[in-house]
């Protein structure tokens, strides 16, 4: 059978053998298929992205939500008290708020899981207004 002949423009690149970083070193052998290509990138980089998300969201609502909620309470109610101290800061809640989450009050769990909760949320209700069908000028809603 006669080779092909490329089409063309068509440049073709021959792949170049690996070459050890030293003489006498063993060369590495490629992955097995199956440990390599067990999800399709695209679905990897989404799974990564999302848990980006929800990590940082998360992260959020465990670090930043307590503080948040000093700053504006200590403004609109009045300063924290934190048993005997009449001024206590915003590290007495922060530490007052991690006790809750410890004892697993679901208050404490629904303001650390808000941030990812209301991102979901969002995510929710823009796929159901895209779900739903257009109303143009002939039909009715």
């Amino acid at each position: 059978m006669p080779a092909r002949t490329p089409r063309p423009g068509y440049i073709r690149m021959e792949p170049k053998p690996a070459m050890p970083l030293r003489p006498g070193a063993p060369r590495p052998t490629p992955a097995a298929p199956s440990e390599h290509r067990r999800m399709p990138y695209g679905a990897r980089a989404r799974l990564q992205r999302e848990l980006i998300i929800y990590g940082i969201a998360v992260g959020c609502g465990l670090i930043l939500m307590p503080f948040l909620i000093w700053s504006i309470g200590s403004r609109m109610l009045g300063p924290y008290t934190h048993g005997d101290t009449p001024n206590a800061g915003p590290f007495a809640l922060f530490a007052d708020f991690w006790v809750g989450l410890w004892h697993g009050s679901a208050v404490f769990w629904l303001v650390a899981l808000g941030p990812a909760l209301a991102i979901l949320a969002v995510r929710i209700f823009l796929a159901l207004l895209r779900a739903l069908p257009a109303a143009g000028p002939g039909r009715r809603a």
